[in-house]
């Protein structure tokens, strides 16, 4: 999932900014689109199902009108949370006035506000965090003299991992949980409109000049008198989540100070390091396992060679919901270039080892091209824990590694052998930049937040079917 919002004083189309901000996210969530333009306080919004250039076409973008501020966001759903229903931004009108809001993450204590909003009288429409983050807020905009007041206040009972922004008639709000889990930062534009996006490669795109990021636990407001900071009651620490530099982040983003590419290049070093092997030839699985073939090779002095072409239209089948849908696409992402693999020993560096879903039908690819020998390189380390703070690893019976070790898993995939990274290696990819810690749970089981341990109520349990006549 991903946000990107726009701030500015004047009246301008300010959803074509956003519709390319999103353009620019769009590897973070490919289930829905949605744009909100605030004109003055009158909102104007449409989301869908689909990706970000399959719901907005001229005549939506131009239907949104003109504005100050956009909120948008992008998102992908699990097999129960796809539907249109749980598209983003959600959009508010309480007692005090109106609200559009916009997530990336989750909530680990979901099922226990929900229980207790609905004990209260609230109704739930969606299966998605976004609406419980909404009843909070408004909740404490009551007993708050401000919107960024009610922001700081609601935090302090949400429990997880996200980035928001929150877009009041006169303001938007962006907010980071007191970890840190997910990235957010914002920018400066020559025109003093200043862009807030999950990652920096969004601030790029409209031609934003980066600031800062937004920190753990903090709240910024912009607003016509301003940019100011609050900081959110409790002790916060940073715990990124590491898979954005593995997988979820593009490589042209910057975060936490370091280089994404340079991070999977770092990852790819470190594997050659701890996992060698006589070949003629490294190969990366496209497009997140390229920068880690990349530094293998380096590392390793063995040539790198495109041994992979990936379908550009087909999207990422790590966050397509249901088993049956990702080994569907497999089936036509990728096709080898015999050229480069026939009659030699490959090295293929993948990015991760989530369910071992596309190995299988890759070792087969790279066999039928004539390759002589193949080792499986992955740049993570073994998935063995479920993750709460969004990304969809639902249980261990999901993840490959908890049912087999690296031998067995080679013999499954028709490999010659595969290796991993090592966990002790994990925190130094960005070691160029600032982060002050890593959630890398997914990993070593430890989690900067308490765990779901009740499942009366939880998301992933509701299927929420809509009529769009």
């Amino acid at each position: 999932m991903a946000v990107f919002g726009i701030f500015g004083t004047k009246t301008e189309r300010v959803a074509s900014s956003a519709y390319y901000g999103l353009y620019a996210l769009q590897h973070r969530g490919q289930a829905s689109a949605g744009i909100v333009v605030n004109d003055d306080g009158v909102f104007h919004a449409y989301k869908d199902s689909g990706l970000v250039n399959e719901v907005f076409s001229h005549r939506i973008l131009d239907s949104l009108g003109v504005g100050q501020i956009a909120l948008g966001n992008v998102r992908y759903g699990t097999a129960a949370t796809k539907e249109r229903v749980n598209a983003e931004p959600m959009l508010v009108n309480h007692i005090k006035g109106k609200l559009a809001i916009s997530h990336d993450g989750a909530l680990v204590n979901y099922g226990e506000l929900r229980r207790e909003l609905e004990l209260g009288g609230a109704i739930f429409h969606t299966a998605n965090d976004v609406e419980v983050i909404a009843y909070m807020i408004t909740k404490a905009r009551l007993v708050t003299g401000s919107i960024e007041e009610a922001v700081a206040k609601a935090m302090e009972r949400l429990d997880g991992g996200y980035s928001m922004l929150v877009m009041s008639p006169q303001k938007l709000i962006a907010a980071r949980d007191k970890n840190g889990v997910h990235p957010l930062c914002y920018g400066i534009r020559d025109d003093g409109e200043y862009v807030i996006a999950s990652e920096s490669c969004a601030l790029d795109v409209v031609g934003a000049s980066f600031v800062r990021e937004v920190e753990p636990g903090e709240v910024v407001v912009f607003a016509k008198e301003g940019v100011k900071s609050l900081r959110v009651n409790g002790e916060s620490k940073e715990r990124l989540c590491v898979f954005e530099y593995l997988y979820t982040a593009r490589p042209d983003s910057v975060i936490c100070g370091c280089s994404v590419h340079l991070a999977r290049k770092r990852a790819g070093a470190f594997l050659a390091k701890a996992h060698p092997v006589e070949a003629d030839v490294v190969i990366g699985a496209p497009d997140s396992g390229i920068d880690a073939a990349i530094g293998y090779a380096e590392e390793s002095g063995i040539p790198y060679g495109l041994g992979l072409i990936k379908n550009k239209y087909i999207g990422r089948t790590f966050i397509d919901p249901g088993q049956n849908v990702r080994e569907d696409k497999v089936k036509i992402k990728l096709n080898p270039i015999p050229e480069t693999v026939k009659g030699k020993r490959v090295i293929l560096v993948d990015d991760s080892i989530v369910r071992g879903t596309t190995c299988v039908r890759v070792v087969k690819l790279l066999r039928d091209a004539g390759a002589k020998e193949i080792h499986i390189r992955s740049s993570a380390p073994e998935f063995l824990n479920p993750c709460y703070y969004g990304t969809d690893i639902g249980s261990r019976a999901e993840l490959i590694a908890c049912k087999y070790n690296a031998k067995e898993m080679a013999k499954l995939f028709g490999a010659d052998s595969v290796g991993f990274l090592p966990l002790a290696d994990v925190t130094k990819l960005g070691i160029s930049g600032n982060c002050k810690g890593y959630c890398k749970a997914c990993f070593d089981g430890e989690y900067p937040t308490e765990i779901p341990t009740e499942p009366e109520i939880n998301k992933y349990d509701f299927k929420i079917s809509e009529n769009k006549n």
